[in-house]
């Protein structure tokens, strides 16, 4: 009988210690720094977006850490950021606690991320000689994305998606303004005619009146609840179509009609995003589109100033949009051009949050919401690239992994992810 109870005083004692045991490891979490410590910055947005889709519990640990993330205690974190060469950390109640506590005490937040934001790219079905930067980020990071043109869009799809993004497309409908340079090469022409036709195809009269359309449907995507991520010269050609509704702005060597000599005068800057009181270039031959963007070419004529531009800071728990967006392990982040590399700060509206300046004229990063929904606008066109030339091969990003530009980009693919009603502008 005293043997029995023995036996049985051993297995009850077997039995609390695995339940301690096991019960302390659910208690654990996964601290996924983002510090200069982190060893592939790019691909821990990827083990988090893969984790939150398999509805594992994530926070986004504003200002902690340069953004850190604090995940629920999983065997597929672990072996995800092991496979992805992240760096990560298992902490137990006692190191989360006094995380939270350092948190509270200071400008950081925990914010909480509660689904996968289902991607897409907006992005023409014929071969371009340029690349897009935030596919080449969504690949590395092994974050899912789908692609839609101008047929998708007004059809309706822009619904299917919690995020948008646009990068070197021409709203406009004056063909990327590659004119001058390019009026003559077989893509270029190749371009035109797919547009013409699609423009046809679609029902409108000229190329400028359907991309108008696709401007006015993606912004009414936001209206209601989209999030839009631009970069490069969709950023300015989408506000110029917009303004410009109704209205030829188009020169008669790009499209065989004249502009209207009055279009200026008729341009509605209260359609726009983000910029107003802009000028129009009208010259087919000059490769801009309008006054928005600032003038690139003084950084090749100055090699002291290459346009390097700074992240503001925010209050985490009071503007903690515009935190999420500027979470980064550099504050000063390496200057890149593009057809459209930055923002002429006397164009753009006053409702609108700068988030990143080359200086007090010029505005590299902006944001702001519209209605149920909100944008961004990154000037540039690989941060990586500091100027991407047409037919240049596209950036290897394995070898940039810690790239506070290319950062910036996947801080905007996780920003529909978090608790919408946490965040405040």
């Amino acid at each position: 009988m005293i043997k029995k109870r023995a036996i049985l005083f051993s297995v009850i004692i077997n039995v609390i210690a695995v339940l301690t045991i096991a019960d302390a490891a659910s208690a654990e979490k996964i601290l996924i720094y983002m510090d200069r410590m982190q060893n592939d910055h790019l691909k821990a947005y990827g083990v988090v977006y893969k984790a939150v889709a398999k509805g594992i519990g994530a926070e986004w640990l504003l200002n902690y850490r340069n953004g850190s993330f604090l995940m629920d205690n999983a065997d597929f974190v672990r072996e995800t950021a092991n496979y992805m060469g992240v760096s990560f950390q298992t902490i137990g109640d006692g190191e989360a606690a006094e995380i939270y506590s350092i948190i509270k005490e200071n400008n950081m937040d925990a914010v909480k991320i509660e689904k996968a934001p289902k991607i897409a790219v907006y992005t023409p079905p014929d071969k371009r000689p340029w690349d897009d930067a935030v596919t080449l980020a969504l690949t590395y990071s092994e974050i899912p994305y789908e692609t839609l043109w101008d047929v998708e869009v007004l059809k309706g799809d822009l619904k299917k998606y919690d995020w948008l993004h646009l990068h070197h497309e021409d709203f406009t409908g004056q063909y990327g303004k590659f004119y001058g340079a390019y009026k003559n090469a077989v893509w270029y022409q190749k371009q035109v005619a797919l547009y013409e036709a699609n423009a046809r195809a679609a029902g409108f009269q000229t190329v400028q009146q359907h991309k108008c359309a696709i401007a006015k449907t993606i912004k009414k995507y936001v209206e209601d609840g989209g999030f839009l991520f631009m970069m490069c010269s969709a950023c300015d050609s989408i506000d110029i179509a917009l303004a410009a509704e109704g209205v030829d702005i188009i020169p008669a060597e790009i499209d065989g009609t004249p502009a209207d000599p009055n279009c200026m005068q008729k341009l509605d800057f209260s359609k726009t995003f983000a910029f107003k009181d802009f000028t129009l270039e009208m010259d087919p031959y000059i490769y801009e589109f309008s006054d928005i963007d600032i003038d690139a070419n003084k950084f090749f004529r100055n090699p002291m100033d290459k346009g390097d531009f700074t992240l503001f800071e925010f209050s985490a728990k009071l503007d903690r949009a515009p935190s999420i967006l500027t979470q980064s392990h550099e504050a000063s982040v390496k200057a890149f051009l593009g057809q459209t590399t930055a923002f002429k700060r006397k164009c753009i509206k006053d409702n609108v949050i700068i988030l990143a300046q080359i200086s007090e004229d010029e505005v590299k990063y902006l944001y702001s919401s519209l209605k149920e929904g909100s944008f961004t606008f990154y000037g540039g066109h690989d941060p990586e690239d500091f100027a991407h030339l047409v037919g240049a091969p596209s950036t290897n990003v394995s070898l940039h992994k810690n790239s506070a530009g290319y950062r910036l980009i996947l801080n905007n693919i996780l920003f529909p992810a978090v608790k919408k009603k946490k965040l405040k502008t």
